[in-house]
């Protein structure tokens, strides 16, 4: 979160490169008739893989931006809020695993279009709920559809688009840091414009989700090749690995947990950083907005980067480096110098693309990519989840932001250690 938090790209060169591993399958993961698909229903795949990409981060980022009329109106404590922004990484972990499941059965087209089908009933329901637990209850039904979503993404574009998989990657991945970002930018401006309630200002969002359902609902009942994709690649043999016994298997793990809590944190708790200050809410929202909006270019530079290079620690120091600068801000001036904090945060955020770059890189086959992916993000989903709630915790006994900031900037330092532990030039295999 991405993420920008399991955002599943796969941006690197090797991907273009290698067409008959499980990162960029064959022809015959496509769908297949004589002339093969219509151009129109390219398309439509097309515009379904944007609009989604465009939903799977603001029903995350718009409630960050109204965190404080949200708690005051629903009469939350702090360490509830900090409940609220560990919900994500949480059904992250716990749906995300349902997936493959899913799509085996009905098909990943129509696995996603229940998905959106989710974050619009969850973005409905939840302003319309007079209490705290129906309002996480709601948010959880809308990140369940993320979860699903962002699992699917990549099979998706394997499928239809087995010849542009980086191109259509990179769409996608910039649809979902441009989601995230315009969240964080408007939606206090369209709160306002809508009379001022931050229940409006949260629903609003469910019509960009009821949207995407739409290009959907064409491939609801097509589910050839979905045992196939949605297996991962998983058919390809292969020798059976432990990849609990591999350090760099547990370095991808912890990098790509305290990333995600890093992230999770920016997401749910920097705009009231902000605003706290003395930043007034729009503001906040926009110096949130210009934290996720650099994962835009960036997505594209780190990963071309890393690789390049035999080891991706340099690249992990000097983003925990831009971290390290930005938490000492944020503690020292947080309203002086609002934007060089946020510039320098979202360079750090970008620890993402790199992660996902590095699982890519850290086996020999297909297989153990996929095993090592599954492994390193469910495990690292898991380990994010308790950051956003000690830092609500932190922030409501402390009455202030200087504990919470401080264990932000300690958690950047194995963070670092995690990283260059998984930036090693080896693989799994030859730790298993």
């Amino acid at each position: 979160m991405s993420d920008d938090e399991t955002q599943p790209q796969h941006p690197t060169r090797t991907l273009d490169r290698q067409p008959t591993t499980a990162n960029a399958p064959t022809d015959s993961a496509a769908p297949q008739t004589s002339t093969g698909p219509a151009p129109w229903l390219l398309r439509l795949v097309a515009v379904g893989l944007v609009l989604t990409a465009l939903n799977l981060r603001p029903a995350i980022t718009s409630l960050g931006a109204l965190l404080e009329e949200v708690r005051d109106g629903l009469h939350m404590s702090g360490g509830v809020a900090g409940v609220l922004t560990s919900v994500p990484p949480l059904c992250f972990a716990v749906f995300g695993v349902m997936a493959p499941r899913l799509a085996r059965r009905f098909g990943p087209g129509a696995v996603v279009c229940a998905g959106m089908v989710a974050i619009t009933a969850g973005l409905v329901i939840r302003p319309l709920v007079g209490g705290t637990a129906g309002f996480l209850a709601a948010s959880a039904l809308a990140l369940m559809g993320i979860a699903v979503s962002n699992v699917l993404m990549p099979v998706i574009v394997k499928r239809w688009f087995p010849d542009r998989v980086g191109s259509m990657t990179g769409l996608y991945s910039m649809a979902l840091a441009l989601g995230t970002a315009l969240a964080a930018a408007v939606t206090v401006p369209m709160t306002d414009a809508l009379g001022g309630s931050w229940r409006a200002g949260l629903g609003i969002w469910a019509v960009l989700a009821l949207a995407a359902i739409l290009p959907w609902i064409p491939l609801v009942r097509d589910r050839r090749g979905a045992r196939e994709q949605s297996a991962g690649g998983q058919h390809q043999d292969a020798p059976a690995l432990r990849i609990t016994r591999s350090r760099t298997a547990w370095g991808l793990a912890c990098f790509f947990g305290l990333q995600a809590t890093a992230a999770y944190i920016t997401m749910g708790w920097m705009p009231q950083i902000f605003r706290d200050a003395g930043v007034s809410a729009g503001t906040a929202g926009v110096l949130l907005a210009v934290t996720m909006v650099m994962g835009v270019p960036l997505a594209f530079v780190i990963p071309r980067a890393a690789a390049r290079m035999r080891n991706q620690g340099p690249i992990v120091v000097v983003l925990g480096a831009c971290g390290l600068i930005g938490y000492a801000g944020l503690y020292l001036a947080p309203a002086g110098g609002a934007w060089a904090w946020a510039l320098l945060l979202g360079i750090s955020n970008c620890a993402f693309p790199l992660a996902l770059t590095m699982i890519s890189m850290r086996s020999r086959t297909g297989a153990g990519v996929v095993r090592l992916s599954a492994f390193a993000q469910s495990t690292g989903y898991l380990i994010s989840i308790p950051g956003p709630l000690l830092v609500g915790v932190l922030y409501q006994h402390s009455g202030g932001w200087g504990l919470p900031i401080a264990l932000m900037a300690g958690l950047m330092v194995p963070q670092m250690a995690a990283g260059i532990l998984a930036g090693r030039a080896r693989t799994i295999e030859d730790e298993c």
